[in-house]
């Protein structure tokens, strides 16, 4: 069965209605906090008040006495535990309540468990603490905060860039500010678990319950086999589900101190403090240009913002290595350590910041040039890996800036600043480039084809709303041959073959390879087992001769001389066939190629009242190189949606820290500004591009790329409409006026 052949048929591609959706709108997706089992208690969390000392005392007296209350653990009774996994985002978050040190504002100090949530939610604000407070460090570019220098080996350089910036004919040097976002699913952070002897049955958010297996294991110390983490819906994520957060823990270390089942429902402010937040910081810019366009030097440095105890893996500079031809580049990237809650990743990680910065950048290079903004990308484009040189397995760039420049109409713009009005509205029209790093890690998955003909396929990855359990059916009904309604797709289970996380734009092609192998193989088995049996009309055909139909195996081209799954299991006297698959990421030099991550181009046009500064995006066209596209309708609802968080990033959000306190001062919807329909205007969406050769499946994943770029292209609009040049996210009505 070719590739070519399984591309042809209609499965793959079409834009096929979520197969989860009618549970999500009729109420009856279990999302993690509506779970429950009998007997269980509920925990709430207590946070301290300082943002940086020690704890004095804990009188936890009053919350005992409460009614309800079954225990209070604080880091005076609370049992160790270990420590869990370093992973490829980086080490685990510290464990709870292992000391009376105070690292943030708001972390997790007393853990009260009481019969009912109110019970314990009032106990838990009976919860008092005496703290001997020191001056907190807050701010990132305090000059007391320990630095991380290239803390992941990523720092790059090439060529002699200080000579070629010296030399060049023009040079242009900028700094560029981004905020602390936090990632505010629209589900709340819930966690269940329950302990029969040594073994532990969690409910968790997750992104990736394979981890959380393993980290509650070495928590606890028992097998990764004695433990479950079920997930079978995620109401968003963002990245806030990538890690086993130390709640997660309190709450399997109450259940198995308690002997009770206990759940855990975080609050909408303890979101802010609990699961992470996209890492504020400064980067430096230095571009050396000849006067026709060219990119003779990059030096990019950045400094981002980093718990006391933690390793967040987010390098904002790195990309700019690869993102154009250029032959000197630098980039550099640390961290500093200050007393906030732990970072994490949040959609586009890294890139999101990086990208900002880099595009708006060139945006100048080009207004200070005189090149259209669209040339001087153009003139700079590779398709090359300049790391490696090797070619890049799929790269549709040039393309996505034909087609976004003509659909959005940018041959109407007139590029001096302020020149484009519509009545007291500026016109602005600006435009960048997007990329996101091609990025996977080993996954498994299972296959299996019924007595009745219909197959079950499984993994333990997670569906954070982009259309995994439709996809991946998609995947299979069409490797497997059979139609859609035929097939179904489990996941959220880690007693499923493991996953790798959703994150990262990588579980599509991950997964998606794993499960195109499951079914290869699955498919062969049955071909073997037809292979030598006499009364098969398959006897004798070779298993690489063959294809699926409708639920039957049958040569190439020939339809007629086939059979079903439903007769080969039959006369075999099978119940079912089974078959597992797995995939690695590729690697470039057994390739011959750069794996190549997600492409795109921007393009934005924004209005700005001459008088007071409000400012609007009206227009937003996206057009993607996302490889193969297995579902464009979810596929395309990706984009939008990784659009409005970028419209969210580039005008709104911003997680303000009282600079005196540690305190986040907006950790609530009512404070905390994000994107709303009245915001967001009409997104035009495209696909370009052909399946990258680097995989089976020719994937590569949307998730994040739909961000990437919004920020500069809108910041550059901003520019092109009023002439001021913003530097800082968010854009705030001040920087207008």
């Amino acid at each position: 069965m070719s590739t070519v052949e399984s591309r042809r048929r209609p499965l793959v591609g079409a834009g096929v209605n979520r197969v989860d959706g009618p549970r999500k709108v009729t109420g009856t997706a279990p999302y993690p906090m509506d779970f429950s089992v009998p007997g269980q208690a509920y925990g709430a969390l207590v946070q301290s008040t300082i943002a940086a000392g020690r704890i004095v005392r804990m009188h936890t007296e009053a919350a005992e006495g409460a009614p309800g209350v079954i225990g209070v653990l604080t880091h005076e009774n609370a049992p160790r535990v270990g420590t869990g996994p370093v992973t490829v985002l980086g080490a685990s978050p510290p464990a709870p309540l292992r000391s009376d040190r105070i690292l943030h504002h708001g972390q997790h100090i007393a853990f009260v468990v009481a019969e009912t949530p109110e019970q314990a939610g009032a106990a838990a604000r009976l919860v008092r603490a005496d703290y001997e407070a020191t001056e907190p460090l807050l701010d990132l570019q305090d000059p007391r905060a320990e630095h991380l220098v290239d803390p992941w080996g990523m720092d790059t350089s090439r060529g002699d860039t200080a000579a070629a910036m010296a030399s060049a004919e023009v040079t242009l040097r900028a700094t560029y500010t981004t905020a602390d976002n936090t990632n505010n699913p629209l589900g709340l952070f819930a966690t269940l678990a329950a302990w029969e002897g040594d073994t532990l049955t969690v409910h968790d958010t997750s992104q990736w319950p394979s981890m959380v297996r393993t980290s509650l294991a070495m928590a606890f110390g028992v097998p990764e086999s004695s433990v479950r983490v079920l997930v079978p819906y995620v109401g968003g994520g963002f990245g806030a589900g990538l890690r086993a957060w130390p709640h997660v823990i309190l709450t399997a270390m109450a259940a198995r101190v308690l002997r009770r089942p206990v759940k855990l429902v975080l609050t909408r402010p303890q979101m802010f403090t609990s699961v992470g937040h996209r890492p504020s910081g400064v980067q430096w810019l230095r571009v050396g240009a000849t006067r026709d366009g060219e990119l003779l030097a990059l030096n990019h440095r950045s400094l981002i913002s980093l718990s006391m105890e933690d390793n967040d893996f987010e390098p904002f500079a790195s990309a700019t290595a690869f993102a154009y031809r250029c032959p000197n580049v630098i980039t550099q990237d640390r961290q500093a350590r200050i007393n906030i809650a732990v970072p994490t990743s949040m959609r586009a990680p890294a890139e999101a910041q990086g990208n900002f910065a880099l595009e708006s950048a060139l945006d100048e290079l080009a207004c200070t040039l005189g090149i259209d903004p669209v040339e001087l990308r153009l003139r700079n484009h590779t398709d090359v890996d300049p790391r490696n040189g090797l070619p890049w397995s799929g790269k549709a760039l040039l393309e996505c800036y034909e087609v976004g420049a003509r659909r959005f109409g940018w041959s109407r713009r007139n590029p001096r600043p302020r020149s484009m009005r519509d009545g007291n509205w500026l016109v602005g029209y600006g435009m960048a480039s997007a990329l996101f790093p091609y990025f996977a890690q080993p996954c498994a998955a299972q296959a299996t084809v019924r007595g009745d003909g219909s197959a079950l396929v499984r993994s333990a990855a997670t569906d954070i709303g982009t259309g995994t359990y439709t996809v991946m059916a998609q995947l299979a009904a069409e490797e497997l041959g059979l139609p859609l309604d035929m097939v179904r797709f489990d996941l959220g289970d880690s007693d499923m073959p493991n996953s790798m996380m959703a994150g990262g734009s990588g579980l599509t092609g991950a997964l998606g390879n794993a499960v195109h192998d499951a079914c290869r193989r699955l498919v062969r088995s049955f071909t073997e087992l037809a292979w030598a049996d006499p009364e098969s009309p398959l006897r004798g055909v070779p298993p690489g001769g063959v294809e699926c139909t409708d639920g039957t195996i049958h040569p190439v081209g020939r339809p007629d001389l086939g059979e079903s799954y439903v007769e080969i299991l039959a006369r075999h006297e099978l119940s079912e066939r089974t078959a597992n698959g797995t995939s690695s990421p590729p690697v470039a030099e057994e390739l011959g190629m750069s794996p190549a991550g997600a492409y795109g181009a921007k393009f934005v046009e924004v209005r700005v009242d001459a008088d007071l500064g409000l400012l609007r995006v009206a227009r937003v066209v996206s057009v993607i190189d996302g490889g193969r596209i297995l579902n464009e309708k979810t596929a395309r609802s990706q984009i939008i949606g990784g659009t409005v968080g970028g419209i969210g990033m580039t005008l709104f959000e911003d997680t303000v820290t009282d600079p005196r306190t540690g305190r986040i001062a907006n950790a609530t919807f009512g404070d905390y500004l994000v994107a709303v329909n009245a915001d967001v205007p009409d997104l035009d969406v495209v696909f370009v591009g052909e399946p990258d050769r680097g995989t089976a499946t020719g994937t590569k994943g949307v998730g994040e790329v739909g961000l990437v770029g919004i920020a500069p292209a809108i910041a550059n609009a901003v520019y092109h409409a009023t002439g001021k040049r913003i530097r800082r996210l968010p854009i705030t009505l001040d920087a207008l006026l």
